[in-house]
């Protein structure tokens, strides 16, 4: 069966199991309220025949907009939506509830369109204010805040939308406490209304199984009141899945199906979990299935899609340690070995630091198709991510997967792999900030391209008093206040954990995260393992801040300065003032490696004057600030050959395979200089990745390859691949002479 890959369109809307929600707007027409009760208590014959013959009657089109929905049609929905909103332009309700089928269906910025559309007629609408932090709870946004909820709660006190939403906040700051609090106030307030108490419970048992405890009494209240309702099981499953516990939400994903067998969105998302298991059979089931009830969702088809291009891929599979590489076949020859060797060294880093060995393969995915690890990560292309871990199953853009230049694919596995030890060592207990900040923190300690490399947006964002105190880092991830902020958080991450290493050693570093072995809170972890409160930690991470970026600190604006005043000199040839200003830049910032750099600056200064000794000093010290642009350092790479430094060159001809593996022209002279420098085995890689990439001159490679197996002893491999290279060119004059030297005959 084909089928095309689809992006969200107007009407191309999600799933409808989890389109109509529980919102309570009383202005709902009365008429629909008997087929809700009917669906709320799982009476779906009668609910669909209810919903059926209001879709098919005269009513308004609001209303039959409304029962289309509640059907799945969402299409129609969407139609007879726009028809009401169009017979009546200057009313609030048919633009509220058109917002409200994007908000259900995910279609995050029509819904806002509408809304604010609606905003313009009655911006004092109660409805309206609630619709609008839904939106802002689930964009993850810091828009929603608790205060604006607190003042829809006091306005209306009766209502319950404000208490759910505040809930899911609570939730996703790591308030379990609070979050039950604010579920249990909605459902009294529910029951006492004799309505449909089912999102309240869902919320509550969300929030009970966040705290570590059992959340079955609410789920069985929940399914007395509707036998039928899985989606209280799937709610689980998300709330595991932010947790990034995986295997405990494909049970619950399989119970909501189990309860509810035609609940597409919750198949969906099995199938969609399967997959981040590993479990490509287990993930086609479930959406095969989900395809045949909603063959219009966006997900299911993207990733039924993705699952159909699997037979392209190749499976490596080794057993020391335990691997599963999952390569396209058009670069698994080129790719296998660096990837290999690069999970390898990670592996055993990451064991011997954290104390924890992988008790299950670890798989790893590159994707060439960047909307092909897009899909099979989030359902949907378009993602800005570059690698996703899920347990001990990694998947990540491959090298082509992105422009070269774009990424660091061999820091990205690293930075991935780091999250398996992490996640498994605690059993998916740490908290998202501690296991991104070990994953940066080992990229810049332990990575292939190893240095401590800072943004200015980060030191920005750290004058701007916008850091978050360690306790509630978390919240830098999950539910950004600022432009930027997710990224910002990244760097802090990283630089916490440095400054742990750094002021208190890596055991205690270790220790922290050994702390989320059992539950625990970060104040707690962070008091056990280093013997400080949270607040006395964020005070010593504000002078550790001070001290190392004191040179940015003392003038903010200076680096940025600097930097034009180098480009601009550099334009207009005045070698002698761009080198000033790039090294003042170099100065007030040595962890800002980027392209825009001052090590880049004033290496091109240098070698503007004539000065190549300066100019390869400057790029030297790019690179071990963490610099790794593949074109500086194949630059790097020119002027230490030019000088007759091929030691100092060979690293930097390595460290190229992690950024840019498939560039044909740098595997020849790399194997040619391990050659030189008695690494056979490495140079055979190189050889074959030339043979792989069907370089133009393949009698050379095949020749290369032949002195590499003959240099590690193999001489029978040797001599084939030596005649390999003739039979490509039979006069191939150093071919013949290689033949000649391996049976010990002198050359002509």
């Amino acid at each position: 069966m084909k089928r095309l890959l689809m992006c969200v369109l107007a009407v191309g809307l999600l799933p409808a199991a989890a389109a109509l929600q529980f919102d309570g707007d009383p202005q709902r027409a009365a008429t629909l309220r008997s087929c809700d009760t009917d669906r709320d208590r799982g009476r779906q014959a009668e609910s669909r025949r209810c919903y059926q013959a209001l879709a098919n009657s005269a009513a308004p089109a609001l209303v039959r907009a409304e029962a289309q929905w509640a059907l799945g049609d969402l299409r129609a929905a969407n139609e007879l939506f726009r028809a009401a909103a169009a017979a009546a332009p200057r009313s609030v309700q048919p633009r509220l509830r058109w917002g409200r089928l994007y908000l259900a269906a995910h279609q995050y910025a029509e819904a806002a369109a509408l809304f604010a559309e609606a905003q313009q007629l009655d911006a004092n609408s109660f409805e309206l204010q609630v619709a609008a932090a839904e939106l802002g709870a689930q964009r993850f946004q810091g828009g929603a805040a608790l205060e604006e909820l607190g003042k829809l709660a006091a306005q209306q006190p009766q209502r319950s939308e404000p208490l759910l939403i505040t809930s899911q906040l609570q939730l996703d700051a790591g308030d379990t406490a609070a979050a039950i609090d604010s579920a249990t106030r909605a459902l009294t307030l529910l029951e006492s209304q004799q309505r449909t108490p089912l999102a309240a419970l869902s919320a509550l048992a969300a929030a009970e199984l966040a705290a570590g405890r059992d959340p079955q009494a609410t789920v069985d209240k929940a399914l007395r009141f509707n036998p039928r309702y899985g989606d209280i099981h799937a709610t689980l499953a998300r709330t595991e899945i932010m947790r990034r516990r995986y295997r405990e939400a494909a049970q619950w994903l399989q119970r909501a199906v189990q309860v509810e067998p035609d609940n597409w969105q919750a198949l969906e998302e099995l199938g969609v979990n399967q997959l981040r298991l590993g479990d490509a059979d287990g993930a086609r089931r479930a959406l095969e299935r989900a395809y045949a009830g909603d063959p219009f969702s966006a997900t299911t088809v993207n990733t039924l899609r993705v699952l159909d291009t699997l037979p392209q891929y190749t499976v490596e599979q080794s057993s020391s340690p335990p691997l599963a590489l999952l390569l396209h076949r058009k670069e698994s020859a080129v790719l296998q070995p660096y990837v290999e060797q690069l999970a390898r060294q990670a592996i055993a880093s990451f064991s011997a630091r954290y104390g924890w060995q992988p008790k299950r393969p670890i798989r790893i995915e590159l994707y060439p198709n960047h909307d092909d690890f897009a899909v099979r990560t989030a359902g949907l292309p378009g993602i800005g991510l570059l690698g996703v871990t899920f347990g001990d199953v990694v998947a990540m853009d491959s090298p082509s997967g992105r422009r070269t230049g774009d990424f660091h694919w061999g820091s990205t596995l690293w930075h991935e792999l780091a999250h398996v030890f992490s996640l498994s060592a605690t059993d998916h207990r740490v908290p998202r900030w501690l296991s991104e900040g070990l994953s940066v923190f080992e990229e810049w300690r332990t990575g292939p391209t190893p240095g401590v490399a800072i943004e200015p947006n980060v030191l920005d964002a750290w004058s701007a008093g916008k850091l978050l105190p360690v306790a509630r880092l978390d919240e830098g991830f999950m539910r950004p206040a600022y432009e930027g902020q997710v990224q910002v958080s990244y760097a802090q991450a990283g630089l916490v954990c440095l400054f742990i290493e750094q002021r208190h050693g890596i055991d205690k570093l270790v220790a922290l995260l050994h702390q989320y072995q059992r539950d625990t809170t970060v104040p707690a972890a962070v008091q056990a393992a280093l013997g400080l409160s949270s607040e006395a930690f964020d005070i010593e991470f504000a002078a550790f801040m001070k001290q190392r970026f004191a040179p940015w600190a003392a003038d903010p604006k200076r680096l940025r300065v600097q930097l034009r005043a180098a480009q601009t000199a550099l334009e207009k040839k005045d070698w002698e003032a761009a080198t000033r200003a790039a090294r003042e830049a170099v100065q007030v910032l040595p962890e800002y490696t980027g392209s825009a750099s001052g090590y880049l600056l004033l290496a091109a200064a240098r070698l503007g004057a004539g000065d190549k000794p300066a100019a390869i000093e400057a790029l030297l010290a790019w690179r071990a600030a963490g610099g790794w642009d593949p074109e500086g350092q194949r630059q790097l790479v020119q002027l230490l050959s030019e000088a007759g430094r091929e030691a100092e060159a060979l690293p930097v001809r390595v460290a190229l395979n992690f950024v840019d593996p498939l560039a044909l022209a740098d595997h020849q002279p790399l194997g040619e200089q391990l050659l030189k420098t008695g690494k056979p085995l490495e140079a055979r890689r190189e050889y074959r990745a030339l043979l792989a990439l069907q370089t133009q001159d393949p009698a050379t490679a095949w020749l290369g390859l032949a002195r590499a197996e003959a240099a590690a002893g193999n001489a029978v491999l040797a001599r084939r691949h030596a005649l390999q290279s003739l039979e490509i060119a039979p006069h191939f004059r150093p071919a013949q002479q290689f033949l000649l030297e391996l049976r010990g005959e002198p050359a002509p």
